[in-house]
């Protein structure tokens, strides 16, 4: 880091990167400057657009600070406290696992189910109006019933940080959604990301193992539950074992421990013709799909490939009523 009273944006980018790399930090150019940013405030174009910039000596006091917190490999979602997801920017910290970029096809698979359902439930709708006629179908949505056309819900099984039921939520403003997770400190970073882009009143946080806790049964169920191998734990890069809880990691033997309850759970709780989505590790889309025809022998199981071209989601589509 520059000592000089005169430290510019690059001098002090080329000093971190250089101190970052020789800690082998595996991308110490971008964590320069995604800190850096954050210390001044900026986005990372406009360390470009102004090099010359001369740092104060209580910005290089923070941005040393932050530096030294990534070279002791602290994740830099944790030191910044922020981390992007689908679009959105959501506050992380060390309470929850730091969301993925493949866990955003997740989100691809549920919001195509969602469009899917909200369809089917739209045709259901009308043919209720047939049938019923308009004055009892009114009564019907003023009781609280469920033909309410395009009305769905979900449930969002292990939501840690929350990324993905405020995603579901935000994208479908007429959805109800649950959102469950085992750990009472990850829910609480839930809610201030619920609280964050304005839907904590459309999404219900609740304590419990798996669907557990979720009152009633759902059109579709997403889940990211553990799914990394215990004996696999060890060879993770010392970012993920020193500071990702490992509730949200540890998988069992397999790593298909969380798994393997959650499809023998899930149909309790679907609807007729509803839909889970689960993501899995690399390497585990024969076995997935296997357990889910094993509960689930009439439904159509599809497994998608991430951009690297490994496996990572499973789609579970029921018969409908």
């Amino acid at each position: 880091m520059a000592r000089s009273e005169t430290a510019t944006v690059r001098s002090a980018l080329d000093e971190a990167a250089a101190a970052l790399a020789a800690s082998d930090i595996p991308s110490p150019s971008l964590d320069a400057e995604v800190l850096l940013a954050h210390i001044l405030g900026w986005n990372r174009a406009r360390l470009f657009a102004r090099p010359e910039y001369g740092l104060s000596k209580e910005q290089r006091q923070r941005f040393q600070a932050a530096l030294s917190r990534r070279r002791d490999h602290e994740p830099v979602a944790y030191i910044v406290g922020v981390r992007e997801f689908f679009g959105l920017e959501f506050f992380i910290d060390r309470r929850v696992l730091i969301p993925r970029p493949e866990t955003e096809l997740l989100v691809e698979r549920v919001l195509e189910a969602a469009t899917a359902s909200r369809h089917r439930l739209g045709e259901a709708a009308t043919a209720s109006r047939h049938v019923l006629g308009e004055a009892a179908t009114a009564s019907r949505h003023r009781l609280g019933g469920t033909a309410t056309a395009g009305r769905i819900t979900l449930a969002d099984v292990g939501t840690g940080s929350g990324v993905v039921a405020v995603s579901l939520t935000v994208s479908l403003p007429e959805a109800r959604v649950y959102a469950t997770d085992v750990s009472s400190p990850a829910l609480e970073v839930a809610a201030l990301n619920c609280q964050r882009h304005g839907v904590a009143d459309r999404v219900h946080l609740l304590a419990g193992d798996l669907l557990e806790p979720v009152p009633e049964p759902v059109d579709i169920i997403a889940a990211n539950l553990p799914y990394i191998p215990a004996p696999d734990l060890a060879t993770l890069a010392p970012d993920v074992t020193q500071y990702e809880p490992l509730l949200a990691l540890d998988g069992g033997p397999d790593g298909l421990a969380q798994i393997s309850r959650f499809l023998e759970q899930a149909g309790r709780w679907l609807l007729p013709g509803g839909v889970a989505v689960l993501e899995i590790g690399a390497g585990q889309g024969v076995q997935v799909t296997d357990l889910a025809r094993r509960w689930f022998p009439a439904a159509r199981i599809d497994l998608f490939l991430d951009y690297a071209g490994l496996d990572r989601v499973v789609r579970i589509m029921t018969p409908g009523a």
